[in-house]
């Protein structure tokens, strides 16, 4: 590897003996959370079929967003697969963080948001930064990891026809060769315009046990729909395994639904949404400044409770991908 790219032992050692592993991304960790501890346990950590390891993670005063990163990990653990956490620490963009370095990362103030352009400017000045979907698929590339576990992807923006805006993260999904397991694309973008683009591109969107795309915080519904269903975890690895053998170099997303009874209803999103687009006419913000703004008024729509359908729905990805990579072994 290059100077500037370095692969845990952990992770070299379970690549090479077959093991299955997951790359996780640290973005959330240092910029989506908030930097204190939850008020409450939301209801998905609180559930017993969630493994006491992931819900420890989130008690002890821990603030949100170091708990969501070593939560992350353990959720991986849990289902049997080794994780592979990707920031950018010192100048180096390293793929698989231990404990001692997520903590690092996680307490740094100054730190950038990591998109794969962003990488090399960054780390050439010795920097740190949590990386984006982009930014963790660059290292999925490095390392050859064939899964990666996020929440809702980027995609196409709201209004693009007026101001052309696309995510780095679906050429990225089309080129990296990656399993990408999502809640589908970010509420706030344009959802019909994004999934387009992600046929343009050529990248296959299966649903696990639903035959629509998700709307990351809310169930999807039938106006979008994916290119197929898979019945469970053994059938969406057997249905990545062929398309790797026919496509190496062009990834897949597995399109998960937010757990039901964590979801929030699409009309509580859309309406958020619309508050938010409206705000950010009066205040003419464009660009980056305008999804802040749409997660703030998502937030005071849904009471708080999209920090927690959040939540829960970046750790169920992240066992559901663990289950995924270990049947990629199995079969293998």
């Amino acid at each position: 590897m290059s100077r500037f790219v370095r692969i845990s032992a952990e992770v070299r050692d379970a690549l090479a003996s077959g093991r299955p592993v997951v790359a996780l991304e640290t973005a959330a960790v240092t910029h989506g959370l908030p930097r204190e501890p939850l008020a409450t346990m939301p209801g998905y950590l609180a559930d017993p079929t969630t493994p006491a390891t992931v819900r420890a993670c989130f008690e002890g005063g821990t603030p949100a967003h170091l708990a969501l990163g070593l939560a992350l990990a353990e959720a991986v653990r849990a289902e049997g697969a080794v994780p592979a956490v990707v920031g950018l620490l010192r100048g180096q963009l390293v793929v698989g963080l231990d404990d001692r370095e997520l903590r690092e990362l996680a307490s740094a103030r100054d730190v950038a948001k990591i998109a794969a352009r962003d990488a090399a400017l960054v780390a050439a000045r010795g920097g740190s930064g949590g990386t984006t979907v982009a930014g963790t698929l660059l290292a999925c590339r490095f390392a050859k990891l064939p899964v990666f576990a996020t929440g809702g992807i980027g995609g196409v923006h709201r209004g693009y026809a007026e101001r052309p805006d696309i995510s780095a993260d679906l050429m990225a999904i089309r080129e990296t060769g990656t399993l990408v397991v999502t809640a589908g694309a970010k509420s706030i973008l344009d959802l019909p315009a994004t999934v387009e683009m992600l046929d343009t591109l050529g990248v296959p969107l299966v649903g696990l046990q639903t035959p629509y795309f998700p709307r990351f915080l809310s169930a999807g519904n039938a106006g979008l729909k994916v290119n197929t269903e898979a019945a469970d975890e053994a059938d969406a690895a057997r249905l990545f395994a062929a398309h790797r053998a026919m496509h190496d170099a062009r990834g897949m997303l597995l399109c998960v639904p937010p757990l039901a009874k964590h979801a929030l209803p699409a009309e509580v999103m859309e309406r958020a949404i619309s508050q938010g687009l409206a705000e950010c006419a009066r205040e003419g913000a464009t660009g980056p400044d305008v999804t802040p703004i749409l997660l703030a008024a998502v937030a005071r729509a849904s009471g708080g409770a999209s920090l927690a359908t959040n939540l829960a729905v970046l750790i169920h990805n992240a066992r559901v991908g663990a289950r995924v990579a270990l049947q990629l072994t199995q079969s293998a």
